[in-house]
């Protein structure tokens, strides 16, 4: 596998990610498709300004199995990098995610300029809060935090 910076053409995979109701349970459910082509754009964009890093999962056939992103934003009043990633179900239950967060991760260690990286998936899911536990983040506490204009409750996370 590898990670590659998202490339215009990949609003199939983001409207795989993004729009579907199972993909989104744990995100307030799915987004609209018209909105899918300006995100793709909005997130090439950021990626060329090197405002945050926005990989796809590509596996050893170059098909995309998901993405894994990293970014800053304010939160209560202070700068944060937050991590978060989505793999397709055809791919899900073989690890993508850990290794896709894994070496993503390593990249912002590596890059320095990130420092402790947050994660904050919903309480119910499992699976991402396995990867949290299995690369070493360590769980601050149960919150709420908006996404796409949604209050979720996640738990929060922090990688240093």
């Amino acid at each position: 596998m590898r990670l590659r910076d998202v490339e215009l053409g990949d609003v199939e995979a983001y409207t795989r990610m993004r729009c579907d109701p199972a993909m989104m349970a744990e995100l307030g459910g799915p987004l609209p498709a018209e909105t899918i082509p300006d995100k793709v754009a909005r997130d090439v964009e950021t990626v060329a300004a090197n405002e945050g890093w926005i990989k796809m999962i590509v596996t050893n056939e170059d098909e995309v199995a998901g993405s894994v992103v990293l970014w800053s934003h304010e939160e209560d009043g202070r700068l944060i990098s937050e991590m978060g990633w989505m793999v397709l179900p055809e791919h899900q239950g073989r690890g993508v995610a850990t290794w896709a967060a894994g070496a993503l991760l390593a990249l912002a260690r590596k890059d320095g300029r990130w420092g402790p990286v947050h994660a904050f998936p919903g309480v119910e899911n499992g699976a991402s809060n396995g990867v949290c536990r299995s690369l070493g983040f360590r769980l601050l506490e149960e919150c709420d935090v908006v996404f796409a204009g949604r209050t979720l409750r996640t738990n929060h996370w922090v990688a240093e």
